[in-house]
């Protein structure tokens, strides 16, 4: 009985790992409706499955901030050039998190406005 509760206290179990590493892996195909609806139904519970999605959430407002500001700035044509590059930023930042949570490891994305507390 006592290794049961000593492996439960040591990091979050398989499932929870798995749901952090989806709720990064979503962000690349459904921007952040796919943390959002994963963080409100794991919010009241807490623990790591909540704070990745958290983190996932707040990575992809960002990037939805940006890529809109990158689309108005396709006027000037800068947008062409800085597009590419934030679809390739998110591509590598979801990978790398998704990685980091099936591992058991929090991860923090660099450059993210914490909107979501």
């Amino acid at each position: 009985m006592e290794d049961l509760t000593q492996s439960t206290q040591t990091g979050p179990t398989s499932d929870e790992r798995n749901l952090g590493m989806l709720s990064h892996l979503l962000g690349i195909f459904t921007g952040f409706v796919g943390a959002l609806i994963l963080w409100l139904i794991k919010k009241d519970e807490g623990g790591f499955v909540t704070e990745e999605a958290k983190e996932a959430l707040n990575f992809q407002i960002t990037m939805t901030i940006a890529l809109f500001a990158s689309a108005v700035l396709n006027i000037i044509l800068i947008g062409m050039l800085i597009m590419p590059l934030l679809l390739l930023a998110n591509f590598v930042f979801c990978i790398l998190a998704a990685i980091s949570a099936s591992k058991g490891k929090p991860y923090r994305y660099p450059l993210t406005l914490r909107l979501v507390r």
